[in-house]
């Protein structure tokens, strides 16, 4: 039996337990919210197509009982306000990293071994937070962000290409920023072969520079956060660990030396299996994309740096 618990379940947390349960990625899904009756709600309205969809994961809703999350091998954490047009990313860090450190917190206190995934933004900070403030490995401690940047790289090249989104592969690393992810455009390609043979120089910049304005688009044309794409992104996540997939997913992880950097957690490629993160790949890049890392990377410190400032750390 396999479980994968959704905190806040809100549009990007239902829509995460609702590609959990189609694609049947556990055989129990939790969501759980502070609202009264909310996730008891979502979880019924996803249940009443079960028949619908063929798929048998049973998801449970409960209002803040976290003795319900017992046992889970996975939890997402999505819980916190969601960006508004014009907001950035990190000025959500003061309401957000008291959230997600107490959610976090009560979860481990029913299921001691579970892998967290992190949404919450600022997601790279809100990663941090979780890793230092509860003491854990970094193994089992992902942040989502990269998950979702590449899967919107993959979408603007699909469009640039005119071609069918399976057939393209390319990552985002750094950090999960308007202004810190960086598009590898030196591992992007087109069904095996570089898209520099099918691209321009300014096709590809476009491609870059719409991906990583790619949520702040969405939020201007939603009026709030994006969730269709961060939930599946969530989800595609926990299912590489659940099914023990070996996947290499970009993510935030906790960097140990690795691209010259410790003390942080930024987004990079990783193998994610059973033990969360398995590996943290240490790829070769142009000097110009590691100018750009080394960018992000203080763009990300200088983040994480305010939750000491808050006294959340």
């Amino acid at each position: 039996m396999s479980k994968v618990t959704v905190v806040g379940a809100g549009n990007v947390g239902a829509t995460c337990a609702n590609v959990l349960a189609v694609n049947e990625v556990a055989n129990q899904v939790c969501l759980i919210d502070i609202k009264e009756g909310l996730s008891e709600g979502k979880a019924m309205d996803i249940m009443q197509t079960a028949q619908l969809m063929g798929f048998d994961t049973v998801v449970e809703g409960v209002t803040n009982d976290y003795s319900k999350t017992a046992n889970s091998d996975v939890v997402i954490i999505t819980s916190g306000l969601p960006r508004k047009p014009g907001m950035t990313r990190e000025e959500l860090i003061g309401v957000n990293a008291g959230i997600v450190k107490s959610v976090a917190t009560q979860l481990l206190q029913y299921s001691p071994n579970a892998i967290l995934v992190v949404v919450s933004n600022p997601m790279d900070t809100m990663a941090y937070l979780t890793l230092h403030a509860l003491g854990l490995p970094r193994n089992r401690v992902i942040g989502m962000g990269g998950a979702l940047d590449s899967a919107r790289l993959k979408y603007f090249l699909s469009q640039a290409l005119k071609c069918n989104a399976n057939d393209v592969d390319g990552f985002v690393i750094g950090g999960h920023g308007d202004t810190t992810m960086i598009p590898l455009t030196s591992y992007t390609t087109y069904k095996g072969i570089p898209v520099t043979e099918f691209l321009s120089e300014d096709e590809i910049e476009q491609v870059v520079k719409s991906t990583m304005v790619g949520g702040a688009t969405l939020t201007g044309l939603l009026g709030t956060s994006a969730w269709m794409a961060p939930g599946a992104a969530a989800a595609s996540v926990a299912e590489a660990i659940i099914k023990d997939q070996k996947k290499m997913i970009p993510c935030s992880a906790a960097l140990e030396g690795e691209y010259g950097m410790k003390d942080i957690t930024i987004g990079v490629p990783c193998i994610i299996g059973r033990n969360g993160i398995e590996k943290v790949l240490e790829l070769k890049i142009s000097q110009a994309e590691m100018e750009k890392l080394r960018e992000s990377e203080v763009a990300v410190r200088k983040t994480t740096a305010i939750l000491k400032d808050l006294n959340v750390l």
